[in-house]
């Protein structure tokens, strides 16, 4: 998408079009990159995770800061987060990574506190699992 801005095939217009919920979402709830906007190159992006699955009920769908989303971990089963890039000036907004988190990617036996991804598909109880991440970043461009 970015290389059809770029292009001059398609307005900014078309691209920078962050609702006022996901802007006021990035301004309470954001974590500032050090990365620059691809569109307007003033400001730094911020990304925001948002939190989805069947057992958050009335919070799937919140945005959360990134140090809240280990206790969710502990919490609930299995949950998918979102992250979205978002320019707080121009409006530019791209989801560049999606992954698990839940207490089924903790080993049952280990006992530990650390709430890591799951590797495994709903519905799965991660016993005798090594606890790994599953990951998909996605970049402006990619073809994603």
């Amino acid at each position: 998408m970015l290389r059809e801005v770029y292009s001059g095939r398609v307005g900014t217009h078309e691209v920078c079009d962050a609702s006022p919920y996901l802007k006021s979402a990035a301004k309470f709830h954001g974590e500032p990159t050090e990365d620059h906007c691809p569109v307007c190159r003033r400001e730094n992006l911020t990304h925001v995770h948002y939190i989805y699955g069947d057992e958050l009920k009335q919070a799937a769908g919140q945005a959360r800061r990134k140090a809240e989303l280990p206790v969710l971990a502990m919490t609930f089963r299995e949950f998918q987060v979102y992250v979205v890039e978002v320019c707080r000036g121009c409006g530019w907004n791209h989801l560049v990574e999606q992954y698990l988190l839940g207490r089924d990617g903790i080993e049952q036996s280990t006992g530990t506190a650390d709430a890591v991804g799951a590797n495994a598909p709903a519905g799965s109880t991660g016993a005798g699992r090594t606890p790994t991440r599953a990951r998909t970043r996605l970049r402006p461009g990619s073809g994603e």
